[in-house]
C-alpha cells in the first residue's frame, strides 16, 4: 500500500500560481503512475493530469494544457502540481492518486488505487 498526503492548497487571485505537493509513504512511489484530480463543489471528480512511473510520460486534461505542469521526484517520493494562470473555474478540492497498473495513459477515477485526503484550492475573480 501507499499513503498519499497533499499540501500547498490555498486562496489565490485569478492569474496567480500555486504549487501542490503530494508526499507518498509506504511503498516506493516509483511503483505507481501518479495523477491529480479535482472536484468542484457538487460535481464529479475530474482528471487533471497524470505522470508515468518513470516520470517520462505525462497526460493532461485539455482544460489545463499550457497552464499546469506535473512532475515527480522519485528520490523524494513526491509528486508536484504547478498551477499557473489560475482561473476561478480551477477552484475545487485537488486529490493526488496512485495507480499500480502498467496501462498508460490513465485518466479515470476507477483506474487509480490509492487517494490522498485532498487539498482545497480557491481562485477568486
Amino acid at each position: 500500500q501507499v499513503q498519499l498526503v497533499e499540501s500547498g492548497g490555498g486562496l489565490v487571485q485569478a492569474g496567480g500560481s500555486l504549487r501542490l505537493s503530494c508526499a507518498a509513504s509506504g511503498r516506493t512511489a516509483s511503483n505507481y503512475h501518479m495523477g491529480w484530480f479535482r472536484q468542484a463543489s457538487g460535481k464529479e471528480r475530474d482528471f487533471v493530469l497524470g505522470i508515468s512511473k518513470s516520470g517520462w510520460l505525462t497526460y493532461y486534461a485539455d482544460s489545463v494544457k499550457g497552464r499546469f505542469t506535473i512532475s515527480r521526484d522519485n528520490a523524494k517520493n513526491t509528486v508536484y502540481l504547478q498551477m499557473n494562470s489560475l482561473k476561478p473555474e480551477d477552484t475545487g478540492v485537488y486529490y493526488c492518486a496512485a495507480a499500480a497498473t502498467t496501462t498508460w495513459p490513465i485518466s479515470k477515477v476507477g483506474e487509480y488505487d490509492y487517494w490522498g485526503q485532498g487539498t482545497q484550492v480557491t481562485v477568486s475573480s
